[in-house]
């Protein structure tokens, strides 16, 4: 199982740093290692320690806890993100810009664009 969270947390990681725009090379630069070690976090070769995970999550504006989010669901995921599921979506550059807008708007404009997204999708529900 050790395996199977390392490739979990490698995945988390990757999400969130592509999310933000940062490039391996930067994100290594404010934890104090190689961009190699990087990749090899993000691909699961090699394991995150506590003290490394918790710099990454200062480094990436997220909890720890963010990392091991959807851990206990992972089999079914991986199944489903092995197409075009989820985890191919936030390949998108698309994607990521959207991502990237909405968190560059005000709190309040944000919840209004987030109640206007779920207006629509209820829309093409109900025809």
């Amino acid at each position: 199982m050790g395996n199977d969270i390392d490739v979990h947390l490698g995945k988390r990681l990757r999400r969130r740093r592509r999310l933000l725009g940062l490039t391996q090379q930067q994100l290594a630069g404010t934890v104090g290692v190689r961009f190699q070690q990087i990749q090899k976090y993000e691909c699961g070769a090699n394991r995150i320690s506590a003290a490394r995970l918790w710099q990454l999550s200062e480094a990436l504006e997220v909890p720890v806890g963010y990392f091991y989010d959807g851990l206990s669901d992972q089999d079914r995921r991986d199944a489903a993100n092995d197409g075009e599921g989820g985890g191919e979506m936030f390949a998108r550059k698309e994607t990521l810009d959207l991502i990237r807008a909405y968190y560059q708007l005000g709190e309040r404009p944000r919840r209004r664009l987030l109640d206007l997204a779920k207006s629509l999708n209820g829309e093409t529900d109900a025809a």
